[in-house]
Order: C-alpha cells, then structure tokens, then sequence
C-alpha cells in the first residue's frame, strides 16, 4: 500500500518522519479498535448465539405445545359432539316419558273426581256407622257393669267362706 507521502521529495525529512509515525499510529490505533471490535464480538457470540439457540427450542416446544392443544381441543369437539348426540335423543325419550306422565296423570284425576262422588254416595252408610257406634259404647259400658258386679260377687263370696280359709288357700281363685 502506498502512502501519500511516497511521492514527496526526499529533502523534507522531518515531514517524513512525522508522516510515518503519524501513519503508525493511526495503524496502531486502528489495529487496537480491530482487537477490541473482535472481543467483543466473541463476547456477543458467546452471548447471542446460546440465547438464539435457546429461543429456537423455545420455539419448537411452543410449537409443539400448541400443535398438541389444537390436537386435544380437536378430540374434545368430538366427544362433545357425540355427547350432544346422545343428550338430544335423551331430551327427546324424556319429552315423550312427560307426555305420557301428564296424560296418566289426567287419568288419575278422573279417578279421583270419581272417588268422590262415590264417598258422597256413602253417606247414608256413615250414618248407619254412626248408629253402630252408639250401639258399641253401650255394650262396652254393659260389659263394665258385668265386670263390676262379678268382682263385687267375688268379694263377697270371699268375705262368706271366712270359715274356709285354709281351704281357699288351695283355690287358684
């Protein structure tokens, strides 16, 4: 490489020189700025080149991540979808069952509106039941009347055999 004082006179020495060292030095520095602009090049090599490395797997998971939800989302709207299947023709048996419900349960209004009428056809039987019970009460208090006079029959036929105590200790009465 030429340099631009190479085509100077030869009698201006000190220009020279000073060309010269002033060339050196303005190599030297530059040659100074080439080393630190490649360590610190390495430095970001070191530093870049794992954080891309790290952001591609990054990547690929992620990618991964998602591909394996669209997946699972796909298998749920499936499911789903039968399932809704099922759940209509379920809806459908149940509308039917609540047909026939409603409609067994007009029946059994008819039945008990027939019940009715039938207990008012009763009355006269209630009446008669009413007398029966009237009749119950007086046998019930003419049994009591038998029960009180056999117990006084009893105590008095005690009180007469005195005399056959010893006897009447035998008698299970």
């Amino acid at each position: 490489m030429k340099d631009k004082n190479d085509h100077k006179p030869l009698n201006d020495r000190s220009g020279q020189v000073m060309a010269e060292n002033g060339s050196a030095g303005a190599r030297d520095s530059m040659d100074r700025l080439t080393v630190a602009f490649e360590a610190g090049a390495k430095r970001w090599e070191l530093i870049v080149y794992p954080s891309l490395f790290a952001f591609i797997l990054l990547a690929a998971y992620g990618f991964y991540l998602i591909f394996s939800l669209a997946k699972d989302v796909h298998f749920l709207a499936l499911s789903v979808d039968s399932n809704m299947d099922v759940m209509s023709s379920n809806l459908m048996t149940m509308t039917d069952s609540v047909g026939q419900l409603s409609a067994n349960i007009r029946t059994m209004a008819v039945s008990v509106e027939s019940m009715a009428q039938d207990v008012t056809t009763l009355e006269p039987m209630l009446t008669s039941m009413d007398s029966m019970e009237e009749s119950m009460k007086t046998m019930t208090y003419a049994t009591h009347n038998i029960q009180r006079d056999m117990r006084s029959m009893n105590y008095n036929i005690h009180d007469v055999s005195r005399p056959m105590t010893l006897w009447n200790s035998f008698m299970p009465w």
